[in-house]
């Protein structure tokens, strides 16, 4: 594996690499989730390009950027053992300059849920990932739908602005318990964790009464509120939304994503059932 820090190390090995190619993005702290993500790529390119980066632009005032988990070293032997081809690891200086050009996000789709919560945060998220997707120049790149919104304004920008690259999302990880993986789960306690389980429980709920034929959304998000409000120490929103983020009234078979963000303690926490 090689590991390249520079813009220009990253582009001179970036050209030596011969045939297909897939890309696997993170801002590290690798767990399971990243490696299903890697391992897909691996699957199905010859080539696999990941990068860990955090990205200073799509954290908020006040929000975790100094706490942000980070393993550099780990990262770097999960990624070697995951049999990755080239490692990016960038520091903001070859990513950013002083005067950029930007990118924002939709108004629309955009700025509701979580570009509501965290307005100017998928600004950010976007310009770091058209930059990565531009770098790489990846024949696919692998997205996790845990982070539902994110990959869909993802795979918005690439129509938008005529990009050739494939944008694959794949399913959540969960640990035995049903916690969906996220870098932020080390900063929970024992009994936050079992709080935050309120998560998954909510979202299993919700998929029974659509399997019992409930389709009405008001019904189905009322049932997921009975369960996280006893747990959670802030729900910020429970929404049913179809694949463009449109709000729906009642589910639409395959086309329909049940959404919830909370804090349990400090941590934020969101989760989500593609119906």
């Amino acid at each position: 594996m090689i590991v390249s820090r520079t813009y220009e190390e990253f582009a001179q090995h970036r050209d030596g690499l011969k045939g297909s190619i897939g890309f696997v993005p993170t801002m590290g702290a690798l767990h399971e989730g990243h490696l299903s993500l890697i391992r897909r790529a691996r699957e199905e390119n010859e080539n696999v390009i990941v990068s860990i980066f955090v990205n200073p632009t799509q954290f908020l005032a006040g929000e975790d950027l100094d706490k942000y988990p980070r393993r550099e070293e780990a990262d770097r032997r999960i990624c070697e053992l995951a049999g990755v081809d080239l490692l990016y690891m960038p520091g903001v200086d070859q990513i950013y300059g002083a005067d950029e050009l930007c990118i924002g996000a939709p108004k629309l789709r955009g700025y509701i849920l979580e570009g509501a919560r965290r307005p100017g945060h998928f600004d950010g998220m976007l310009q770091v990932v058209m930059k990565l997707l531009n770098l790489s120049r990846a024949d696919r790149a692998y997205f996790g739908k845990k982070d539902a919104q994110q990959l869909i304004l993802i795979e918005q920008m690439v129509r938008d602005y005529f990009m050739t690259v494939n944008v694959v999302g794949c399913e959540i990880v969960r640990d035995p318990d049903g916690l969906a993986l996220s870098s932020r789960n080390v900063y929970l306690s024992e009994e936050q964790r079992r709080r935050a389980l309120s998560l998954s429980r909510a979202l299993k709920r919700a998929g029974k009464l659509v399997q019992s034929g409930e389709m009405a959304s008001a019904k189905i998000l009322a049932a997921m509120e009975a369960i996280l409000l006893p747990e959670v120490d802030e729900l910020e929103y429970v929404a049913v939304v179809d694949r463009a983020f449109r709000p729906l009234e009642r589910i639409e078979t395959g086309n329909s994503i049940v959404l919830v963000a909370a804090k349990v303690g400090t941590t934020r926490l969101i989760d989500n059932l593609w119906v």
